[in-house]
């Protein structure tokens, strides 16, 4: 079972007008992965990056590249975004039809494979895929937005998911709402990757932000 908390900036509340200054000084700051948001308007009410954005901010760290997939269907992109950079690619259980196979496919492409589970899905759909997995994402917030509070009801759902994974060496990250006043209790419940947009973003001193989540 992984047993350091890992820090994912999530890039969603970065300043776009300079976005690979933005991944530099997130890197530079101490960061462990960079978490990337892919909406699509569809699955979710809002329209983010795709892959030319994350060609074109790769270069500007060797940090994994957490590419949280927002988009329904998502198995005709997985090869772009594989190519365009990503490390981790996460789709959510309730999109495309076939979720093995999504999650095969990422594994043929040499990707770390995640699925995400959205606040009212039960984290028994995971229960037959978890020998497919190094990742599962928790949303502790309805996707589409960021800023959003966190939902407490997901604390349980964290350590439920904590159980199901057992001694396998699938991560535990949870999205949403996570700040320095509910990352503890997150961490508590079993999480060892937190994905931070607005307390990370919300002043200029990265590296502060970025400590005050860890325990």
């Amino acid at each position: 079972m992984p047993s350091t908390v890992k820090i994912a900036p999530s890039i969603l509340s970065a300043d776009f007008a300079r976005l690979g200054e933005e991944v530099r000084a997130i890197d530079s700051a101490g960061c462990d992965y960079v978490h990337i948001d892919v909406m699509d308007g569809h699955f979710v009410p809002n329209l983010t990056f795709g892959p030319c954005v994350i060609r074109a901010i790769r270069p500007y760290t060797n940090k994994p590249f957490d590419v949280h997939l927002m988009i329904d269907p998502a198995q005709p992109s997985l090869s772009e975004y594989a190519a365009a950079g990503a490390d981790i690619i996460t789709v959510h259980a309730e999109a495309d039809t076939h979720l093995d196979r999504s999650l095969q496919m990422i594994r043929a492409l040499g990707k770390k494979a995640g699925v995400s589970l959205n606040p009212a899905t039960p984290e028994t759909v995971i229960e037959h895929v978890l020998d497919r997995l190094d990742l599962v994402l928790v949303m502790s917030i309805n996707p589409g937005f960021g800023g959003q509070s966190f939902i407490p009801a997901q604390l349980e759902k964290i350590r439920r998911v904590r159980r199901m994974i057992g001694d396998r060496p699938i991560e535990l990250e949870v999205d949403g709402g996570v700040n320095a006043k509910t990352a503890p209790a997150v961490i508590a419940a079993g999480a060892n990757v937190l994905v931070a947009g607005s307390a990370v973003f919300q002043d200029d001193d990265y590296v502060e932000t970025i400590n005050a989540l860890r325990p």
